[in-house]
């Protein structure tokens, strides 16, 4: 490589002295030029190039000098080669270096590998064809053959657009021969309209091809975020401490005490020492503890009776294998708590939404042991005590939670009080009571069941009195309508067929069809079960004799509309069809039925429980007359309610002396009918 020198830059003395000639070459041609004209007779010349003036030796000064010596001074070249330069030989120089140019394309990458699913592994993909192959511009062409039908119908759509241009082409030119006022004008406008010249923006018949843009790619790299390291030793009281700072800080109502140091924060908990106890009742008692505590307890409780817990969730009876038409129940867990040991239980009903919990009623029968009433919510993951506890002034004698929310539950007492609680709030006050004022019932409930009607929360009730009562929750109060007055039928003669009403017959329980709403069934006192409707509230629709004493329980069936069941003291259990006046099925148990229910799985399966302490299982698919099961569970009690888990097939039943039983089906007894 060759650098040359930068060209030498003329000083400040050089250019004085060319200014000074300038001047003097400026002042002889105009000198000459007035000589010419004072003589204008004298014939006039072309003008000769001026001479340069002589130049005025005059002596330079050293600097000048040493100016001069630079500018007449040569360029320094000086060959600069790099450290890595080959040493080539003329003969190397002079030979011809020949490339190659061939079509592949460098940037291609040549070591691509694919997955072969043939055999399973990858292998390096062989080039093809258009691999190499890179496209700068397309355009599609418009040609046509001329002998096709296509291009002779684009020649005649042609020809009949220029045979519709070519008047209104000449009714411009004649207007345009009026309006001028020369004939130049016209011969031109005439000869315009005939010239069809070509468009010369006409780019359909033009190629051009566009540049394209070499890629551009940018990267953005971001700062990182900082980092700080910490190191610190971790024991307990520094966990409590770091904790109990942070509440305290929480509450504080400053909001740059959020910034203080550790030390700080110890040296704030060494100040509030006066309020640790009221701090610690507090944590006590609240409600994170609370649930905490809950949590704790269902543990312990899950691992002290983990064996238990293995059986419900995993163990099946084997044995049903070898024997049909037979099966057993497994004892489980028995629910009970110390305030409820010398109580009956009166009503059991399962939450529609949480499958593991459900509430027990607990109250007398007897009319001369009542005293205070209590309603237990118990869960199958803690065993050991209920979720909640509520106290009522009088005996609870029936139950039921809401199908769409939960949390409500309607309760009746002995006295005749209504009560309806929400248990999610957490106490054990009433959200609505009745009263003298709102409405009452004068002799025990025996039972209540929700029933949507309307927009409003309303639930029913039957009672002693002979009412059935439509009960409404409204904003302040609950109101009590009655809709049906059970009257008592007596037949006062022998031969007659026609009965006599008299007196208000007392109820025992009801039930709501599931698919006719006005329809509802009644067991009462005497042994009667009435089919009633909530249109005709005046007169019964049918009357079913077939109980000599009172009806402890009437159910219909959830997956047949016209089929329900009734159990009486009378120590038999009849399944009836409403068509029909006389039982379709009748089962003599041999002691008194405190209460029957109908299984959620299956439309064949229901079970009974008596006063000497056995559980009677019927499935009528497998045997009509005689039951698949009958166990004693109890041996000192009596049973007085039976209910079917919605979900696992758990039977829950109570008895007398405040314990609930939970009892696991075998597989014998839950089967599915088979639908013929």
């Amino acid at each position: 490589m060759v650098l040359e020198s930068p060209k030498s830059v003329p000083s400040s003395k050089q250019n004085k002295s060319r200014r000074s000639t300038d001047t003097a070459k400026s002042r002889g041609d105009s000198a000459s030029k007035l000589r010419k004209q004072t003589n204008p007779r004298q014939p006039q010349k072309q003008p000769e190039p001026p001479k340069p003036a002589p130049k005025k030796k005059k002596k330079k000064p050293k600097d000048a000098e040493q100016d001069q010596s630079a500018q007449i001074q040569e360029p320094i070249r000086r060959v600069v080669k790099p450290e890595n330069q080959l040493e080539l030989s003329e003969k190397e120089l002079e030979e011809d270096v020949t490339r190659i140019l061939t079509g592949d394309d460098p940037n291609k990458p040549k070591n691509v590998c694919k997955f072969s699913f043939k055999d399973k592994c990858y292998k390096p993909d062989p080039p093809g064809q258009g691999d190499n192959m890179a496209i700068h511009f397309s355009l599609e062409g418009s040609s046509m053959h001329e002998d096709s039908d296509e291009c002779k119908k684009y020649r005649e759509r042609e020809a009949k657009l220029r045979e519709q241009e070519e008047p209104d082409a000449k009714v411009t030119s004649d207007s345009q021969t009026t309006t001028t006022s020369s004939g130049t004008s016209t011969a031109s406008a005439s000869t315009a309209v005939g010239d069809h010249t070509r468009n010369q923006f006409n780019f359909s018949e033009r190629a051009s091809q566009t540049f394209n843009n070499p890629p551009k790619s940018r990267g953005v790299h971001t700062e990182p975020p900082p980092i700080t390291q910490y190191q610190d030793e971790v024991s307990q009281w520094k966990i409590h401490d770091s904790y109990k700072s942070d509440f305290l800080i929480s509450q504080s109502m400053d909001g740059s005490a959020r910034n203080i140091s550790f030390d700080d924060k110890l040296a704030s908990i060494v100040l509030a020492q006066e309020d640790s106890n009221d701090n610690k009742a507090d944590t006590i008692h609240s409600e994170n503890m609370e649930h905490a505590l809950k949590t704790m307890e269902r543990l312990v409780n899950q691992n002290a009776e983990d064996e238990v817990f293995q059986d419900f969730k995993y163990f099946e009876d084997r044995a049903d294998q070898f024997r049909n038409g037979e099966g057993t129940l497994l004892p489980l867990w028995r629910f009970s708590t110390e305030r409820a040991n010398r109580k009956q239980v009166t009503s059991l009903c399962w939450n529609p939404r949480y499958n593991d919990l459900f509430a027990v009623g607990y109250g007398s029968y007897d009319f001369m042991r009542q005293g205070i009433g209590m309603v237990c919510c118990f869960s199958l993951k803690n065993t050991s005590y209920p979720e909640y506890v509520i106290s009522t002034e009088s005996g609870v004698m029936c139950l039921d939670f809401h199908p769409q929310h939960p949390s409500l539950l309607a309760v009746g007492c002995y006295d005749g009080t209504v009560l309806a609680y929400d248990i999610s709030n957490g106490t054990s006050r009433p959200i609505y009571s009745s009263s003298l004022r709102s409405g009452k019932h004068s002799d025990p409930v025996w039972q209540v069941y929700w029933h949507n009607s309307g927009d409003e929360l309303n639930f029913y009730s039957i009672s002693s009195d002979g009412r059935v009562a439509n009960w409404t929750m409204n904003k302040n109060e609950l109101k009590m309508e009655p809709i049906m007055y059970l009257k008592l039928v007596n037949p006062t003669k022998e031969d007659s067929d026609e009965p006599t009403l008299s007196g208000l017959a007392g109820g025992c329980s009801f039930d709501f069809n599931k698919k006719l709403d006005n329809l509802f069934l009644v067991g009462t006192e005497e042994g009667s079960i009435h089919e009633c409707s909530k249109a005709y509230s005046g007169q019964y629709i049918k009357t079913y004799d077939g109980h000599h004493m009172g009806v402890h329980t009437v159910r219909w069936n959830p997956f047949h509309e016209d089929i329900f069941i009734s159990c009486s003291a009378d120590w038999t259990v009849k399944i009836w069809d409403h068509k029909s006046s006389q039982c379709i099925l009748h089962f003599d148990l041999g002691n008194a039925v405190g209460g029957v229910c109908w299984s959620p799985y299956s439309s064949t399966v229901f079970a009974a429980v008596t006063t000497d302490g056995k559980v009677y299982v019927f499935d009528l698919s497998q045997n009509k007359r005689e039951p698949l099961c009958a166990q004693k569970v109890v041996k000192r009690a009596r049973l007085t309610n039976a209910a079917f888990n919605i979900k696992d097939f758990i039977l829950i039943v109570g008895d007398d002396r405040g314990g609930v039983h939970s009892l696991k089906l075998s597989p014998n007894l839950r089967k599915f009918a088979e639908v013929e």
